[in-house]
């Protein structure tokens, strides 16, 4: 690392290293913060500090007092649905619906879907899990007039597909923005993690094939236990000014 690093910062960079030049799997148990400190000749408290940077990135876990171990690896999602993102890595996906009612949309809602005032939206708001461990909140919202009848449907599943083979709507396009964000203490509590621990915001719009917006959604993941991957084709114009 480059000169001036901090100390706790290098031991960071050295034990994420390890843990993948040495194939570490899920759960191995990595040297304590004694073991650390003597190792680097540091200090226990900047040891202490290289193992809280780690675990706040998601690379470890720690249970005092047995010690501290390597987290399952983040479940890499593309923009789309999380039971087919997740279905598609070999995992398995579930819902569990906390709410679903029938809403006059909020302005903006309102525009997001391109509803005029006064149009009603049906809403989910869903724990979503993988292999049973927590990993987001959904919020979904559904124009009233496409989705007839849908608070019915069952509600662990993709609502994408319900989408498709119920009312034969052709999704064609998803965008989302990500942004990072503190969790409060009652998503907390529902994720499974501490209070004030690290989330991302997934504000996602899908259309149809004629460019109708028929979802508009506001999910909430755990930061520790999902990465996001994008990617775009490059165009020969867009790469000009580079």
């Amino acid at each position: 690392m480059p000169p001036g690093t901090p100390l706790y910062m290098t031991i960071a960079a050295d034990v994420r290293d390890r843990i993948a030049t040495e194939a570490l799997g899920p759960h191995t148990l990595l040297p304590s913060e004694r073991e650390l400190a003597e190792m680097h000749g540091v200090s226990r408290m900047t040891a202490r500090q290289a193992l809280s940077l780690l675990e706040s990135e998601g690379v470890v876990y720690r249970k005092p007092p047995r010690g501290t171990f390597v987290a399952e690896p983040r479940v890499k999602f593309h923009v789309g649905s999380f039971s087919e993102e997740v279905a598609r890595m070999g995992r398995r996906p579930a819902a569990k619906l906390l709410w679903a009612e029938r809403q006059v949309a909020t302005p903006a809602v309102r525009l997001a879907l391109g509803l005029a005032d006064g149009d009603a939206v049906h809403v989910f708001h869903r724990l979503r899990t993988v292999d049973d461990v927590p990993f987001a909140l959904e919020t979904t919202f559904l124009p009233a007039e496409l989705t007839p009848g849908i608070l019915d449907a069952p509600d662990d599943g993709s609502l994408w597909a319900v989408l498709r083979e119920r009312y034969g709507i052709d999704l064609a396009r998803s965008t989302a923005v990500l942004e990072s964000i503190v969790l409060d203490d009652a998503t907390s509590g529902q994720l499974g993690v501490r209070a004030g621990s690290a989330g991302t915001l997934l504000t996602r719009r899908t259309e149809d094939a004629d460019g109708r917006c028929v979802e508009y959604a506001r999910d909430v993941y755990r930061a520790d236990r999902a990465a996001f991957e994008v990617s775009e084709v490059l165009h020969a114009h867009r790469l000009s000014g580079v």
